[in-house]
């Protein structure tokens, strides 16, 4: 559990995914400077795609997952690094926030159908998870710049659950790391960014 100052950020008894969120929240009470300290401390973000990665490989570990009787649309997440360093922060940050929107929407639709008491945890954790992203970038913005529901990304319809949790690995180590690593750039270039909101003044 992270330390800060010799105090401890306690609570109740939870599964290892919760870790993430945790010592998120601890470094947004202690440092105050929530997302800018997400985007400058880069070992954040490299814990965050080590904890998609333990819950991929959990879900993968539990017996007997049944197909889901009805798809769930996923966000096709795969992308080009050349085009996607050609986009526009405020581009990128959309395009992030409609395949999280897809993502956990799925993620809901899943929980509905799994019964299996192991699927069923691991999928309440990545729930957890990838709305607290969802929120994120959408709390963090620029007043001016809200962002607004209802687009439509590349998708396509899942019936077994890794799928989802391989969708949401694949988003945390592809689009949302190089969205921080381009923030950062600007972001981290005077100590935490003088306080500025990290979705403003974005190119």
């Amino acid at each position: 559990m992270p330390r800060e100052g010799g105090t401890v950020l306690k609570v109740t008894p939870s599964p290892p995914g919760l870790l993430l969120l945790t010592s998120f929240l601890l470094h947004v009470e202690e440092g105050h400077a929530g997302p800018t300290q997400l985007v400058c401390d880069n070992r954040l973000i490299q814990k965050y795609i080590g904890e998609a990665k333990d819950m991929e490989k959990r879900v993968g570990q539990c017996q007997a997952l049944p197909a889901l009787s009805c798809p769930m649309v996923l966000p096709l997440v795969d992308f080009n690094l050349q085009q996607w360093k050609s986009k526009s922060n405020k581009t990128k940050r959309q395009e992030i926030l409609c395949d999280l929107a897809l993502l956990v929407g799925a993620v809901a639709g899943a929980q509905g159908q799994v019964t299996q008491e192991c699927g069923a945890r691991q999928l309440s954790q990545l729930y957890r998870h990838a709305n607290y992203f969802l929120l994120l970038l959408q709390t963090f913005s620029c007043e001016a710049e809200p962002w607004e529901p209802g687009c439509s990304p590349r998708s396509m319809e899942q019936t077994h659950i890794t799928g989802i949790f391989l969708t949401y690995r694949q988003l945390v180590q592809g689009k949302l790391r190089f969205f921080f690593h381009d923030l950062a750039k600007d972001l981290c270039k005077q100590g935490q960014g003088g306080g500025r909101d990290p979705w403003c003044g974005a190119r």
